[in-house]
Protein backbone atom coordinates (compact mmCIF):
# COMPACT_ATOMS: atom_id res chain seq x y z
CA UNK A 1 0.00 0.00 0.00
CA UNK A 2 2.67 2.17 0.40
CA UNK A 3 4.65 2.12 -2.72
CA UNK A 4 0.86 2.16 -4.42
CA UNK A 5 0.31 5.65 -2.65
CA UNK A 6 3.71 6.76 -3.42
CA UNK A 7 2.87 6.28 -6.67
CA UNK A 8 -0.21 8.04 -6.72
CA UNK A 9 1.73 10.74 -5.06
CA UNK A 10 4.33 11.34 -8.00
CA UNK A 11 1.31 11.06 -10.39
CA UNK A 12 -0.60 13.72 -8.94
CA UNK A 13 2.62 15.81 -8.47
CA UNK A 14 4.37 15.20 -11.70
CA UNK A 15 0.78 15.35 -13.83
CA UNK A 16 -0.01 18.32 -12.13
CA UNK A 17 3.21 20.02 -12.56
CA UNK A 18 2.57 20.01 -16.19
CA UNK A 19 1.19 23.53 -16.82
CA UNK A 20 4.09 24.80 -15.06
CA UNK A 21 6.72 23.59 -17.84
CA UNK A 22 4.51 23.47 -21.24
CA UNK A 23 2.26 25.88 -21.83
CA UNK A 24 0.80 24.13 -24.97
CA UNK A 25 -1.83 22.19 -22.40
CA UNK A 26 -5.32 23.38 -24.37
CA UNK A 27 -8.65 22.92 -22.68
CA UNK A 28 -9.02 20.34 -25.38
CA UNK A 29 -6.66 17.97 -24.78
CA UNK A 30 -7.39 18.10 -20.73
CA UNK A 31 -11.09 17.38 -21.79
CA UNK A 32 -10.00 14.66 -23.15
CA UNK A 33 -8.32 13.37 -20.75
CA UNK A 34 -11.19 14.43 -18.65
CA UNK A 35 -13.55 12.02 -20.76
CA UNK A 36 -11.00 9.11 -20.19
CA UNK A 37 -10.41 9.54 -16.44
CA UNK A 38 -14.44 9.61 -16.25
CA UNK A 39 -15.49 6.78 -17.71
CA UNK A 40 -12.79 4.81 -16.05
CA UNK A 41 -13.55 5.88 -12.76
CA UNK A 42 -17.04 5.27 -13.28
CA UNK A 43 -16.56 1.69 -15.08
CA UNK A 44 -13.86 0.74 -11.78
CA UNK A 45 -16.73 2.28 -9.46
CA UNK A 46 -19.80 0.18 -10.85
CA UNK A 47 -17.77 -3.04 -11.68
CA UNK A 48 -15.28 -3.27 -8.84
CA UNK A 49 -16.30 -0.59 -5.91
CA UNK A 50 -20.46 -0.97 -6.03
CA UNK A 51 -20.51 -4.79 -5.76
CA UNK A 52 -18.01 -5.02 -2.67
CA UNK A 53 -19.79 -1.82 -0.72
CA UNK A 54 -23.78 -3.96 -1.55
CA UNK A 55 -21.94 -7.06 -0.37
CA UNK A 56 -20.65 -5.81 3.01
CA UNK A 57 -23.65 -3.25 3.50
CA UNK A 58 -26.73 -4.74 2.07
CA UNK A 59 -29.63 -2.61 1.21
CA UNK A 60 -27.75 0.05 3.39
CA UNK A 61 -25.38 0.81 0.64
CA UNK A 62 -27.77 2.87 -1.64
CA UNK A 63 -28.98 5.18 0.98
CA UNK A 64 -24.80 6.26 1.53
CA UNK A 65 -24.38 6.23 -2.09
CA UNK A 66 -27.08 8.44 -2.65
CA UNK A 67 -26.23 10.29 0.10
CA UNK A 68 -22.49 10.64 -1.72
CA UNK A 69 -24.03 11.55 -4.80
CA UNK A 70 -25.73 15.18 -2.96
CA UNK A 71 -22.47 15.41 -0.69
CA UNK A 72 -20.54 15.71 -4.02
CA UNK A 73 -23.04 18.54 -5.19
CA UNK A 74 -22.72 20.52 -2.29
CA UNK A 75 -18.66 20.20 -2.67
CA UNK A 76 -19.30 21.57 -6.34
CA UNK A 77 -20.73 25.05 -4.43
CA UNK A 78 -16.50 25.56 -3.58
CA UNK A 79 -14.91 23.67 -6.06
CA UNK A 80 -17.36 24.93 -8.98
CA UNK A 81 -16.51 21.84 -11.23
CA UNK A 82 -12.73 22.34 -11.57
CA UNK A 83 -12.57 18.55 -10.48
CA UNK A 84 -14.56 17.74 -13.69
CA UNK A 85 -13.02 20.53 -15.95
CA UNK A 86 -15.44 23.42 -15.73
CA UNK A 87 -12.14 26.29 -15.16
CA UNK A 88 -14.34 28.67 -17.47
CA UNK A 89 -16.27 30.46 -15.26
CA UNK A 90 -13.60 31.50 -13.35
CA UNK A 91 -12.07 33.30 -16.60
CA UNK A 92 -15.39 34.20 -17.87
CA UNK A 93 -14.67 37.85 -16.96
CA UNK A 94 -11.17 38.00 -18.47
CA UNK A 95 -11.86 36.81 -22.17
CA UNK A 96 -16.11 37.88 -22.28
CA UNK A 97 -17.30 34.17 -22.74
CA UNK A 98 -20.52 33.46 -21.30
CA UNK A 99 -21.77 29.77 -21.09
CA UNK A 100 -24.40 30.29 -19.00
CA UNK A 101 -22.92 28.44 -16.08
CA UNK A 102 -22.01 31.61 -13.82
CA UNK A 103 -24.88 33.39 -12.17
CA UNK A 104 -22.32 36.04 -10.42
CA UNK A 105 -21.09 39.40 -11.93
CA UNK A 106 -18.64 39.12 -15.29
CA UNK A 107 -17.85 42.45 -15.31
CA UNK A 108 -14.50 42.30 -16.56
CA UNK A 109 -11.58 41.45 -13.84
CA UNK A 110 -14.89 40.91 -11.25
CA UNK A 111 -15.27 37.16 -11.76
CA UNK A 112 -12.70 35.87 -9.45
CA UNK A 113 -13.53 38.11 -6.91
CA UNK A 114 -17.06 36.06 -6.76
CA UNK A 115 -15.48 32.91 -6.83
CA UNK A 116 -12.12 32.89 -4.53
CA UNK A 117 -9.66 30.95 -4.81
CA UNK A 118 -9.76 29.36 -1.40
CA UNK A 119 -12.80 28.02 -1.80
CA UNK A 120 -12.40 25.69 -5.12
CA UNK A 121 -8.52 24.34 -3.14
CA UNK A 122 -10.59 24.02 0.05
CA UNK A 123 -13.75 21.72 -2.10
CA UNK A 124 -10.78 20.28 -3.97
CA UNK A 125 -9.17 19.45 -0.95
CA UNK A 126 -11.76 17.98 0.50
CA UNK A 127 -12.77 16.27 -2.76
CA UNK A 128 -9.28 14.48 -2.38
CA UNK A 129 -9.57 13.19 1.09
CA UNK A 130 -12.71 11.64 0.32
CA UNK A 131 -11.00 10.02 -2.54
CA UNK A 132 -8.55 8.32 -0.31
CA UNK A 133 -10.58 6.56 2.10
CA UNK A 134 -11.17 3.98 -0.40
CA UNK A 135 -7.99 3.44 -0.73
CA UNK A 136 -7.19 2.00 3.06
CA UNK A 137 -9.98 -0.48 3.23
CA UNK A 138 -9.39 -3.91 2.49
CA UNK A 139 -12.14 -5.67 -0.05
CA UNK A 140 -12.59 -9.02 -0.39
CA UNK A 141 -11.65 -9.46 -4.14
CA UNK A 142 -7.54 -8.35 -4.78
CA UNK A 143 -8.14 -6.96 -7.74
CA UNK A 144 -10.71 -4.07 -6.14
CA UNK A 145 -8.22 -2.19 -4.66
CA UNK A 146 -5.37 -2.43 -7.35
CA UNK A 147 -8.16 -0.95 -9.90
CA UNK A 148 -9.67 1.87 -7.61
CA UNK A 149 -5.57 3.04 -7.57
CA UNK A 150 -5.56 3.05 -11.21
CA UNK A 151 -8.71 5.01 -11.20
CA UNK A 152 -7.92 7.50 -8.56
CA UNK A 153 -5.08 8.36 -10.13
CA UNK A 154 -6.34 8.54 -13.62
CA UNK A 155 -8.65 11.23 -11.96
CA UNK A 156 -6.23 12.96 -10.29
CA UNK A 157 -3.93 13.69 -13.71
CA UNK A 158 -6.34 16.10 -15.18
CA UNK A 159 -7.59 17.68 -11.84
CA UNK A 160 -4.29 18.65 -10.65
CA UNK A 161 -3.24 19.95 -13.49
CA UNK A 162 -6.40 22.03 -13.88
CA UNK A 163 -5.87 22.94 -10.24
CA UNK A 164 -2.01 23.68 -11.19
CA UNK A 165 -3.10 26.32 -14.17
CA UNK A 166 -5.81 27.76 -12.34
CA UNK A 167 -3.39 29.09 -9.72
CA UNK A 168 -0.67 29.68 -11.99
CA UNK A 169 -2.87 32.39 -13.56
CA UNK A 170 -3.83 34.55 -10.32
CA UNK A 171 -0.84 33.09 -7.52
CA UNK A 172 2.31 32.52 -9.61
CA UNK A 173 4.67 30.00 -9.93
CA UNK A 174 6.08 29.28 -6.73
CA UNK A 175 2.66 29.47 -4.83
CA UNK A 176 1.26 27.05 -7.75
CA UNK A 177 3.91 24.62 -6.80
CA UNK A 178 3.62 24.41 -3.12
CA UNK A 179 -0.43 24.22 -3.17
CA UNK A 180 0.14 21.51 -6.19
CA UNK A 181 2.68 19.64 -3.61
CA UNK A 182 0.44 19.79 -0.46
CA UNK A 183 -2.91 18.74 -2.73
CA UNK A 184 -0.62 15.67 -3.81
CA UNK A 185 -0.10 14.66 -0.56
CA UNK A 186 -4.12 14.53 0.65
CA UNK A 187 -5.21 11.38 -1.15
CA UNK A 188 -1.92 9.37 -0.44
CA UNK A 189 -2.40 10.64 3.09
CA UNK A 190 -6.47 9.98 3.88
CA UNK A 191 -5.25 6.21 2.72
CA UNK A 192 -3.12 5.55 5.01
CA UNK A 193 -5.16 6.92 7.58
CA UNK A 194 -8.28 5.14 6.37
CA UNK A 195 -5.63 2.33 6.67
CA UNK A 196 -4.23 2.25 10.64
CA UNK A 197 -7.47 3.76 11.70
CA UNK A 198 -9.85 0.50 10.37
CA UNK A 199 -7.13 -2.12 11.50
CA UNK A 200 -6.90 -0.48 14.86
CA UNK A 201 -10.17 0.48 15.95
CA UNK A 202 -13.64 -0.80 15.55
CA UNK A 203 -15.49 1.69 14.93
CA UNK A 204 -13.18 3.50 12.69
CA UNK A 205 -13.59 0.46 10.77
CA UNK A 206 -17.37 0.63 10.43
CA UNK A 207 -16.82 4.41 9.70
CA UNK A 208 -14.77 3.63 6.83
CA UNK A 209 -17.22 1.02 5.24
CA UNK A 210 -19.83 3.88 5.15
CA UNK A 211 -17.63 6.34 3.70
CA UNK A 212 -17.22 3.81 1.02
CA UNK A 213 -20.29 4.19 -0.67
CA UNK A 214 -20.50 7.77 0.16
CA UNK A 215 -17.30 8.19 -1.58
CA UNK A 216 -18.86 5.66 -4.85
CA UNK A 217 -21.79 7.78 -5.39
CA UNK A 218 -19.72 11.06 -5.11
CA UNK A 219 -17.47 9.35 -8.49
CA UNK A 220 -20.51 8.40 -9.91
CA UNK A 221 -21.61 11.94 -9.43
CA UNK A 222 -18.33 13.43 -11.09
CA UNK A 223 -18.17 10.85 -13.60
CA UNK A 224 -21.79 11.33 -15.70
CA UNK A 225 -20.65 15.14 -15.27
CA UNK A 226 -17.72 14.85 -17.21
CA UNK A 227 -19.48 13.51 -19.88
CA UNK A 228 -21.59 16.51 -20.10
CA UNK A 229 -20.01 18.76 -19.46
CA UNK A 230 -16.24 18.11 -21.11
CA UNK A 231 -15.67 18.52 -24.57
CA UNK A 232 -17.21 21.09 -27.19
CA UNK A 233 -18.90 24.05 -25.79
CA UNK A 234 -22.53 22.90 -27.07
CA UNK A 235 -21.91 19.43 -24.95
CA UNK A 236 -21.66 17.73 -27.72
CA UNK A 237 -20.31 14.10 -28.07
CA UNK A 238 -17.19 13.99 -30.10
CA UNK A 239 -15.54 11.69 -31.93
CA UNK A 240 -12.42 12.18 -30.43
CA UNK A 241 -14.69 12.16 -26.77
CA UNK A 242 -16.13 8.87 -27.55
CA UNK A 243 -12.85 7.42 -28.58
CA UNK A 244 -11.48 8.45 -24.68
CA UNK A 245 -15.09 7.34 -23.37
CA UNK A 246 -14.32 3.85 -24.88
CA UNK A 247 -10.66 3.13 -23.96
CA UNK A 248 -11.50 4.24 -20.03
CA UNK A 249 -14.45 1.52 -20.52
CA UNK A 250 -12.08 -0.75 -21.99
CA UNK A 251 -9.69 -0.31 -19.43
CA UNK A 252 -12.50 -0.26 -17.12
CA UNK A 253 -13.02 -3.90 -18.11
CA UNK A 254 -9.65 -5.00 -18.40
CA UNK A 255 -9.16 -4.54 -14.57
CA UNK A 256 -11.46 -7.65 -14.25
CA UNK A 257 -9.45 -10.04 -15.07
CA UNK A 258 -7.06 -8.83 -11.98
CA UNK A 259 -9.63 -11.36 -9.89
Amino acid sequence: MFISNLLLFFVTFLGGSLPLWFKGIDDRRTNYLLAFSGSFLLSITLLHLLPETFEELGHEAGLFLLGGFFIQLLIQRFTHGVEHGHTHVHVEGHHHEHHGHDHHSHDHGHTIHRIPLYSIILGLSLHAFMEGIPLGFNYRLEGTQSSLYLAVGAHKLPEAMLLTSLVLRFKGRRQALIILLLFSLITPIASMLADVLGKQYMLMSKIVMWVIPVVAGAFIHIATTIFFESGTRQHLLSWQKTGAILIGVGLGLATLLFE
